[in-house]
C-alpha cells in the first residue's frame, strides 16, 4: 500500500481518443515533477530492456464538469500541484500553442477536461470526492 496516490480526473463527455490522450499528457506532468516515481528498466527473458514505468498505479477516475471544477478549486486551496488539460488545447499543434492557450483562462473561466495530481492519500481522496472510477 502506498501513502500517496496518483490519480487522473477526465469529463466523462469526452470521446475515447480524448481521454486516452489527456491521460497520457496529464501523467507525463506529473512524472516531469516527480521523477522519483518512476522505477527500473523492465528485462524480459532473452535480455531486451524496456523504459521503465510508474512505480505506483495511476487511479483513473471520471467526474461531469461541475464536479471538476470543484475538484480543480480543491486542488488550489490545498496547494496541491496539479497538471491541467483545457478543452481549446484540443485545437491546438503542438506544446507552445498548448500553453499558449491555456494561458488565456484562469480558474473560473478554463473548461477543464482533465486534471491529474500525486499527493498524500488522504489528500487526494478528499481533493478528488465526487468522482468515481473510470469503466
Amino acid at each position: 500500500m502506498f501513502d500517496t496516490k496518483f490519480a487522473v480526473v477526465l469529463r466523462e463527455d469526452l470521446e475515447v481518443w480524448q481521454k486516452l490522450n489527456v491521460t497520457a499528457f496529464l501523467s507525463s506532468g506529473i512524472i516531469g515533477q516527480k521523477p522519483d516515481l518512476i522505477g527500473e528498466a523492465y528485462r524480459d527473458a532473452a535480455g531486451h530492456v524496456y523504459n521503465a514505468l510508474s512505480v505506483q498505479p495511476i487511479i483513473v477516475l471520471s467526474a461531469d464538469g461541475a464536479t471538476l471544477s470543484k475538484i480543480h478549486a480543491r486542488a488550489l486551496e490545498r496547494a496541491v500541484p496539479t497538471s491541467v488539460y483545457i478543452e481549446e488545447m484540443f485545437s491546438t499543434g503542438h506544446d507552445e500553442a498548448n500553453r499558449a492557450v491555456f494561458a488565456t483562462f484562469g480558474p473560473d473561466d478554463a473548461k477543464i477536461v482533465g486534471i491529474a495530481m500525486h499527493a498524500d492519500r488522504k489528500t487526494v481522496d478528499r481533493i478528488t470526492k465526487g468522482a468515481r472510477l473510470h469503466a
